[in-house]
């Protein structure tokens, strides 16, 4: 097949020899992918055991939560061009040290307020960390195809790290205390920092982005409001603080990409979304993102609240996601380059599709064998992420790499954000639109507190319900990005012969 190049005159990226350490510092930068990305949900089975010793009142639990993704989506933007700047090798091993210090710091924290702090200074580091992965891949693998395969290991470990949090949170709950939700990272991260300043080679760019200070302050408000905005939208619908945070975050971003677009370097290379292949893969990764989360998060609900099963053994429960997602996400490019690129990313759409559409058609009661088999058909395309990072990475000039990591990992971070306020909040009102009349107040609000009252049986169909009817709607979704992305990749399109 005929690549698309995107720059005829460049020559072929395969002509150059790959870092000699490329696949020992792979390792390196997936393993501290997963710490980061785990991160995002093993507090939520410590929630309850820290909220109790710590007194947090219910808005304090809410930013204790939140407050590592805002933090974390705020700042990718700035930190990243920062990074091509002064070195992202540099970013990255700092960010490294950001996140053990923080993490055992935990061992004197005992309110609600420094918990919180906490958090913020973890999602600092987490800024740091995973937009500076994907644009070291890139500088380790220089063979298209080699970096492909590297991208599939990469987003494998996105999945996993996703789906074994509740996992370990529930592991290291039932030896310890919620401490060990943190203190998990600290041999973790000083490991990661002895192996990457020895594996890893430092990367800068050719033609750095420049430090914009007021689209510092656009990207951060931006990115900060329209996330909260997002977040308060799923938990009270509509409302001034929701409506306002989304319009607000929108017209900031807005105003940075008009400010960008009139800059020769700007902070941002938002002139990457010019690039079909590109948006293709914002599309794919984005879309991909909803599904995965919205089914990890309601599936977890589900788990707990009407099979009745602990923390633990729902988090192992949720595993089929992330072993189907180890096999299929580094298998993806050999797919891509037997049968096509535009075909391969196509049917790992399509089979993120079937998995929540399995959902929808099993009967009711639900058995968990066909929620398995949706997991494992979620995680069988998700192979489309690793695709979807290929195409981002790699559609790329070299000089904005950054750019392109940063956006990818903005991808990821609003997909979990609407995929649990968006498809979160359908799944409550669906819920509470199949309670009976007689249900009190207090088990209209949740489900969990619906369990000890007499219309406990009726709210768990209801809840199994939702769950179902979320299952149509992220088929729905993910059918209409199969659609784009077809649309979108020209049908001869060779990954491993992208020319930049």
């Amino acid at each position: 097949m005929t690549a698309t190049p995107l720059s005829p005159s460049a020559p072929a990226a395969a002509s150059t020899p790959g870092h000699p350490r490329r696949w020992a510092g792979l390792a390196v930068l997936a393993a501290s992918l997963l710490v980061v990305v785990m991160d995002m949900t093993v507090l939520n089975v410590a929630l309850p055991a820290l909220a109790a010793e710590t007194g947090a009142s219910a808005l304090q639990q809410l930013w204790i939560v939140d407050a590592y993704p805002l933090v974390l989506a705020g700042l990718l933007v700035p930190v990243t061009a920062l990074a091509d700047r002064i070195g992202r090798k540099r970013m990255l091993l700092t960010g490294f040290a950001i996140f053990a210090v923080a993490s055992t710091v935990v061992l004197w924290v005992d309110t609600a307020g420094t918990v919180i702090a906490l958090r913020v200074a973890l999602g600092l580091g987490g800024a740091m960390i995973m937009p500076s992965t994907l644009s070291l891949i890139r500088t380790l693998f220089t063979d298209p195809q080699e970096r492909a395969y590297a991208l599939g290991l990469w987003a494998a470990m996105a999945s996993l790290g996703a789906a074994v949090g509740p996992v370990v949170g529930g592991a290291l709950l039932e030896v310890w205390s919620w401490h060990a939700a943190f203190l998990v990272n600290v041999p973790l991260m000083v490991v990661a920092i002895a192996a990457g300043l020895w594996l890893l080679p430092e990367s800068r760019s050719s033609r750095p982005g420049r430090i914009d200070l007021p689209g510092v302050v656009l990207t951060v408000g931006g990115m900060v409001a329209l996330v909260y905005g997002v977040k308060e939208l799923g938990k009270v619908g509509l409302g001034p603080v929701s409506v306002g945070g989304v319009l607000l975050g929108a017209l900031l971003l807005a105003v940075f990409v008009r400010r960008s677009l009139h800059q020769t370097d700007p902070m941002l290379a938002v002139s990457l979304f010019r690039l079909p292949l590109f948006r293709a893969g914002v599309v794919a990764a984005l879309a991909s993102s909803i599904t995965m989360m919205a089914l990890l998060f309601v599936g977890s609900q589900w788990l707990q609240l009407v099979q009745g099963w602990g923390p633990l053994l729902a988090g192992v429960a949720l595993l089929p996601l992330a072993v189907s997602g180890l096999v299929a996400s580094p298998l993806a490019p050999a797919i891509a380059s037997r049968f096509g690129a535009r075909r391969a990313v196509v049917l790992g759409l399509l089979l993120l599709a079937a998995g929540p559409l399995v959902l929808f058609l099993t009967p009711r009661p639900m058995p968990y064998l066909w929620v398995a088999v949706a997991l494992t058909l979620v995680g069988l395309g998700t192979g489309a992420l690793a695709l979807a990072s290929a195409l981002i990475v790699g559609s790329a000039p070299q000089h904005q790499v950054g750019s392109a990591a940063a956006v990818e990992e903005i991808c990821y971070e609003l997909g979990a954000v609407l995929s649990i306020s968006v498809l979160g909040g359908l799944t409550a009102a669906l819920y509470r639109g199949g309670l009976p009349a007689s249900a009190s107040a207090d088990a209209r609000e949740s489900l969990a507190l619906a369990l000890d009252t007499p219309v406990a049986a009726a709210a768990q169909a209801a809840y199994t319900d939702a769950f179902g009817w979320v299952g149509l709607a992220g088929a729905l979704l993910m059918l209409v990005a199969a659609w784009l992305v077809h649309r979108l990749l020209p049908a001869d399109l060779d990954l491993a012969e992208l020319e930049h």
